[in-house]
């Protein structure tokens, strides 16, 4: 990794490892662009970002990141099946009006998707919900009134999500905010992981 590799969150830094050189890479949601011209320097990818806030458009295409001012809840009717190498969506798949057709979408026009989200079934969440309070922590920092989290969802139900819809699933990494991954998370994702990291793709006939 390069001197620029600080900049990326922890998650970007993992799923940068995922990417093959030369790859055509769609980044749905992707912010200020950090990932995208990280994976342009370094594994010389080429592609394109979706994001809808105009500040994140100006950082992108300051550093040189190719991005379209796009609603993702109204699909990718724009890009013709198999476009892409990897669609990549970070910390953002529980912000979608509905999850599952984002993912469908993304396999679709790329041959394998790597999504992030935080893990709603974490014990902390379990605890808050118990005490009948929706769940703020390190993970999940928004309070009921101002997130804009509309679908959460635990790893189990990513997970029971893609044997419904046909996806094999080709990495999981489940970890804490700091990125570790200890051996209870291994053994206990769903209960103990705060993240969860995975890349997938259609199940083959």
């Amino acid at each position: 990794m390069s001197s620029e590799t600080p900049s990326l969150r922890e998650d970007q830094i993992s799923i940068a490892e995922w990417i093959a050189d030369g790859a055509r890479i769609l980044d749905l949601g992707c912010g200020d662009g950090a990932l995208l011209d990280f994976l342009q320097r370094e594994r010389r990818v080429t592609g394109y970002g979706i994001e809808i806030a105009p500040e994140n458009i100006i950082k992108c295409l300051a550093s040189g990141v190719n991005v379209i001012h796009s609603d993702l809840d109204r699909g990718l009717s724009d890009f013709d099946d198999n476009s892409f190498d990897y669609v990549i969506m970070t910390q953002t798949l529980q912000a979608m009006r509905y999850p599952h057709l984002v993912i469908r979408e993304m396999l679709r026009v790329g041959r394998e998707g790597i999504v992030t989200f935080p893990n709603f079934g974490h014990w902390k969440c379990r605890l808050q919900i118990a005490r009948g309070k929706m769940p703020v922590t390190e993970h999940l920092p928004h309070t009921w009134f101002d997130t804009p989290n509309i679908h959460m969802c635990t790893i189990s139900d990513f997970e029971d999500l893609c044997r419904q819809e046909g996806i094999e699933i080709l990495q999981r990494r489940a970890v804490d905010t700091e990125h570790r991954a200890a051996f209870g998370m291994r053994l206990l994702p769903n209960l103990l992981a705060e993240l969860a990291l995975y890349r997938f793709r259609r199940q083959k006939p």
